[in-house]
């Protein structure tokens, strides 16, 4: 048997998922490491990313101010933890890459994608991993672009190669945003 995972973050044995931002000139300009790790005992399955990823730490949760707009970074299971999304101040492009499972993704995946739209006025970019991976794990994968009311704008199929574009419309969002105030309206943080 394997010995369980090492709480100090220098052990092999557990890595970092990450969200990383460049820029056009391939600098880094942002990392986001994932805090929230999923837990799920499925009907044929079980798993437990803190046997095999580190959690981030809370401190780098943000968004990044850029010529484009303010990108909020996420990675999969965060979709499930609203507050994470306003911890970030009002991001204008969530960004959140994700390996759903099939369960959990038929179910939940364009739900909460939809969701962190609607509730951050944002448009929210989701490259997904679909298809079956090495020792039977199956991922839902529908990458998708989500525009701030909801709206699905672009989808890609459960499986295969895909590149999903979209036009994300910065002034159509700034104008929802303004008839909708909902983000200055807010009471609690």
């Amino acid at each position: 048997p394997t010995p369980p995972p090492s709480d100090n973050p220098a052990t092999p044995q557990r890595v970092l998922a990450a969200s990383i931002l460049f820029a056009p000139d391939g600098q880094q300009i942002a990392r986001y490491d994932k805090i929230h790790l999923f837990q799920f005992a499925g009907s044929r399955r079980q798993y437990d990313e803190s046997r095999t990823i580190l959690p981030g730490d809370r401190q780098n949760v943000r968004a990044v101010q850029t010529p484009l707009g303010k990108f909020g970074l996420s990675v999969c299971y965060d979709l499930r933890f609203p507050e994470l999304y306003r911890a970030m101040g009002a991001p204008d492009v969530i960004f959140a890459p994700s390996a759903f499972t099939r369960e959990t993704g038929a179910a939940h995946w364009e739900l909460l994608l939809r969701a962190r739209a609607v509730e951050n006025l944002a448009h929210v970019i989701a490259p997904a991993q679909g298809g079956l991976h090495p020792g039977g794990r199956g991922t839902h994968g529908h990458s998708m672009i989500i525009g701030p009311w909801g709206d699905i704008l672009a989808q890609a199929p459960a499986a295969g190669d895909a590149v999903v574009c979209a036009d994300i419309r910065a002034d159509k969002r700034q104008a929802l945003r303004e008839r909708l105030p909902c983000l200055q309206n807010r009471k609690l943080p």
